[in-house]
């Protein structure tokens, strides 16, 4: 990593009070070059908090693109960080309609030429996709990192119709207890705690709205760009990772938006910045890169961003089975358009005698994180534990053989109950029997015709279902095996469903593996710069001699046949900044099921933040627990919420609600 420290311009910053038509304000941080000729403006629009949780990474790309003659702008979204009014759902029409207000406010600015971008990693991607797709005049260009198009079907909500376990409880219960946070008192000022017991009383768990809505309709087809790819008019970068949940919406970004006004990027990363060389690599000159984008569209400088390949992709070679990789080995490929010239559907038919499918309620547990974001134990181990619980069908690999894209399934099932779900998972298996998770992909059987209905299955009756993988780009060498695993529980992704104990039969007549198989080619004229930010914050990470809880933890009562899955999400720990502020928060996410029973299914999650400011007095906490359980009729979620000032406790509130299962 290369830090930078000397631009083509000097700057300035300054945090400033954005105002809105409704006369609510959102708290804005602006870096500028010192010039007298007005520039271009990035907008990042997040509910993360500007002033300490954001910050950090803030520091490394605001004031670089301000280097470089933009003003680059951080706005929290109204209810959080230091910004007025009260917080609401995810890309809630409040949310979306205030962004194109800011985006218009800076078009405004005298120091502002009128052409605005806008850029953002997960949620901040998201919403750049969706306020582009509202048109507004100013808004010309968009860096979409880790985002999605579809709500319903590419998000931490819901995966192939099933409800996704592992983060729609995860995700409900970090939002909880992130939009319980107070304002800082530092900014803020001493209406702090006005605002925060205000913004409290409004606060209501998210889980509620999304496990309400368990077919795809108007609710996730709201903010879904993918309904209407035409209402997009800016030009849109879309980037993502091959062990990002959110890779496959680069793929139909590229596929769906005009090829003169859109470029994908995928490579090998997780959940994160492809610049901040966090497993697994390499990490690339992305800020660079981005630079391209922004001065070909924003100030009409030809940097031959558009002479690149319309999808550039990273295939990997293969490699062992590990909860972390540093560097995989690999080459870019760069495809013309999307579906690819160079990628062909090659099928392989299961072989075999009908396989009864009856996996136990823990398989799944070694399916690695569902946010990786480059800790040591996110991604899969060694697969041979899950794949001796699943149905599993082997093709040897005579040559090299490059994938490149979305595998799809074809089965033919008979299911023995109304509702279940199926599993598919790609491994690569290596002559010593080492099984290295390539791609998976889940459907719920009772969205087999469409996401947006649930249609029970007939127990008894055959019928042939398919569904799409994940896409991956992923080079098997000769001598190896590329495994089909199909199982009929995948927790604590999925959640299971009442009566999935009973399986399903799988029969191989007519069922299929379809890879996109890549040509082969030699190397690619695809390369990057090296990264480069600029200088970091200077936060302090304070010593602790308390020993650290394990990343992943599995925890098997043998007796009881329930396993337990504990998880330490590593959002930060205790971190002082340079302001003074002292930033703490703990998080434990836990995931229990009976090996044999779909119904003991239960998650938890606790979470501890503490904002501390000693040179102020100030000392807020925040305590949060969610849980959610289930039985054949209804999801049980239960959530708390405790927050004190220093020793009073100013807020406290349960909620406990009762959910009926339509669908998930």
């Amino acid at each position: 990593m290369h830090i930078r420290t000397s631009f083509p311009h000097t700057t300035t910053h300054e945090d400033v009070r954005i105002p809105l038509s409704d006369g609510t304000s959102l708290y804005a941080r602006v870096w500028r070059p010192v010039t007298g000729e007005p520039v271009p403006a990035l907008l990042e629009y997040l509910p993360y908090r500007l002033t300490d949780w954001t910050a950090p990474r803030d520091a490394q790309r605001h004031p670089w693109y301000a280097g470089h003659g933009y003003a680059s702008v951080r706005v929290d979204i109204r209810g959080h960080g230091n910004s007025e009014g009260l917080p609401g759902d995810e890309y809630s029409e409040q949310e979306l309609a205030d962004g194109v207000e800011v985006v218009e406010w800076l078009a405004a600015q005298p120091w502002c030429t009128g052409r605005v971008g806008m850029f953002g990693i997960s949620w901040g991607g998201f919403n750049s996709l969706q306020i582009a797709a509202r048109a507004p005049e100013a808004l010309k260009a968009v860096v979409t990192v880790c985002s999605t198009d579809d709500r319903y079907d590419n998000d931490v909500h819901y995966m192939g119709g099933s409800v996704l376990a592992v983060d729609m409880h995860a995700w409900a219960a970090t939002m909880l207890a992130f939009v319980s946070r107070p304002p800082d008192p530092a900014y803020a000022g001493d209406a702090w705690r006005e605002t925060w017991l205000r913004r409290l009383a409004a606060v209501e768990p998210f889980s509620h709205t999304w496990l309400a809505h368990q077919t795809r309709d108007a609710y996730w087809r709201h903010g879904s760009v993918c309904e209407d790819y035409g209402a997009i008019k800016a030009a849109v970068l879309a980037v993502g990772g091959w062990h990002d949940p959110y890779r496959d919406t680069v793929l139909r970004l590229a596929q769906h938006l005009p090829a003169d006004r859109t470029r994908g990027l995928i490579g090998p990363w997780s959940h994160q910045y492809p610049d901040r060389g966090l497993p697994p690599g390499p990490a690339i000159g992305f800020l660079q890169e981005t630079l391209r984008w922004w001065d070909h569209w924003l100030k009409d400088t030809d940097t031959g961003v558009m002479r690149e390949p319309l999808l550039r992709a990273w295939i990997s070679d293969s490699h062992p089975p590990a909860t972390v990789y540093g560097t995989l080995p690999g080459r870019w490929t760069g495809e013309p358009s999307w579906p690819s010239p160079h990628v062909t559907t090659v099928s392989y038919g299961l072989q075999g005698a009908p396989a009864l499918v009856r996996s136990p309620q823990h398989t799944g547990v070694d399916a690695g994180r569902f946010f990786p974001f480059g800790n040591d134990a996110d991604l899969p181990p060694d697969q041979r534990e899950e794949d001796a619980r699943s149905a599993s069908f082997e093709f040897a690999v005579g040559e090299e053989t490059w994938v490149l894209g979305r595998p799809r399934v074809r089965l033919r099932l008979t299911a023995h109950a109304p509702r279940g779900q199926v599993a598919a998972r790609v491994c690569d298996v290596a002559p010593d029997g080492s099984s290295t998770l390539v791609t998976r992909g889940v459907l719920n059987l009772s969205a087999r015709h469409g996401r947006d209905r649930s249609v029970p299955w007939t127990p008894g009756a055959v019928e042939d279902v398919e569904f799409e993988l994940n896409g991956i780009g992923h080079a098997f060498p000769p001598g190896h095996r590329i495994r089909l695993a199909v199982s009929s529980a995948y927790w604590p992704w999925v959640w299971p469903q009442p009566g999935s104990e009973a399986g399903f039969t799988l029969d191989p007549a007519g069922s299929f593996l379809e890879l996109p198989v890549r040509r082969r080619e030699p190397a690619s004229a695809v390369s990057f710069e090296e990264p480069e930010q600029a200088a970091p914050l200077g936060v302090n990470f304070p010593a602790t001699l308390d020993e650290p809880r394990p990343e992943r933890l599995v925890v098997r009562d043998v007796a009881a046949g329930t396993w337990r899955l504990e998880v330490d999400p590593r959002y930060g720990g205790t971190r002082v900044y340079p302001d003074g502020l002292e930033f703490t928060e703990e998080a434990l996410e836990t995931y229990t099921v009976q090996e044999a029973d779909p119904l003991s299914a239960r998650t938890r999650s606790d979470w501890s933040i503490r904002l501390h400011r000693p040179e102020l007095g100030w000392d807020a906490r925040v305590r949060t627990r969610s849980e959610i359980g289930c039985d054949g009729d209804a999801f049980v979620t239960s959530d708390e919420v405790i927050c004190t000032e220093g020793d009073e406790v100013v807020f406290h509130r349960t909620w406990e609600k009762r959910i009926p299962r339509t669908a998930g």
